[in-house]
Parts: structure tokens; sequence; C-alpha cells
């Protein structure tokens, strides 16, 4: 069977140093998220990362409760590149109402992220979200690792989530 989003489009050469990332990814085990505010809860989580030729990658991540199997959170955006650097930005809008520039430096196969821009809709949940650290590493196992740390109004940053996924393609 072939994979949905590999395209037939010739991959920018923008994007080799994040070409590991393109395909989908499925959670290895239910994930982990915690916060002050909510239960600890456990997740699946289904990623997708794709390309149309452009300098840009698509991706769209689709969570859900790791017992019902209802949808928890969405998210879909954009990864560039600035050209002739190991600097990254992650474009993402959230279901939840938030819209973030996340930018950073990628290592290797490492993408460590930071807030650098954030929007939400005047009736966003409080408390609002102030900051986000992403970090994504593709393992020597072959698996990819994605830890989120967040802050809000009412609390500094710490890690709010923590996942492994294997690529299905």
């Amino acid at each position: 069977m072939a994979c949905p989003y590999h395209q037939s489009a010739e991959l920018n050469p923008a994007l080799l140093a994040v070409d590991w990332l393109l395909g989908s990814w499925e959670s290895d085990e239910p994930g982990e998220g915690s916060f002050p505010t909510i239960s600890p809860f456990r997740y699946t989580e289904t990623l997708h990362f794709s390309h149309v030729g452009q300098p840009v990658i698509n991706f769209m991540f689709n969570a859900f409760h790791a017992k019902s199997k209802k949808p928890l959170h969405r998210e879909c955006g954009f990864i560039r590149l600035q050209p002739g650097t190991n600097r990254v930005a992650f474009i993402i809008a959230q279901n939840s109402g938030l819209v973030e520039i996340e930018e950073g430096e990628l290592t290797g196969q490492q993408l460590s992220l930071h807030t650098h821009a954030l929007a939400r809709t005047s009736f966003a949940k409080e408390p609002h979200v102030k900051q986000i650290s992403r970090m994504f590493q593709l393992r020597p196992d072959g698996k990819l690792e994605q830890t989120v740390s967040m802050a809000t109004d009412d609390h500094p940053l710490m890690q709010h989530l923590n996942i492994t996924y294997r690529r299905l393609c």
C-alpha cells in the first residue's frame, strides 16, 4: 500500500536536512500529559508530514484519548527552514483557537523550538498559554520522540506532553 503522505513532487533541496520527518507516524505507546490545572492523562497521536515540492513541509497532528479514542487536540501548519542556516520555524494553528509561531534550531536529527509569537481567539479558555517549547528527536532506534513544555498565565514553563512514535510509511 502506498503512503498517502509521500508526494510525487520532487523534494525541494531546502528540505533535505529535515527529510527524516516526512511520512506518517503513530504513537508507539500512549503518551503522557499533565499540567497543574488538569488531571494527568494518556493519549495517542498520529502525525503526518508531507510536501508539494515547495521549500515547506506541511503537517497535521491528531491526538485522541487513549481509552475512549475520542478526539482531544488537533494542530496543522507548516515547517520552514531559513536558507543557509540551521534555523527552523513551525507555523501552527490549533483547534483550541491558538495560533503560534515556534522558532528554533535543527541539530542533526533534533528540532528544538520555542515560542516566537502567539495569537488566540478572543474567547479562548483561560488561563491563557503564554509560552511553548517543543522538541522532536529521531532516536537511534528509528522512533520519533516529542516533548512539549508549556507556560500559562498561572504557571511557569514545565513539561506538558511526552510521546514516542513509530513510522507507518
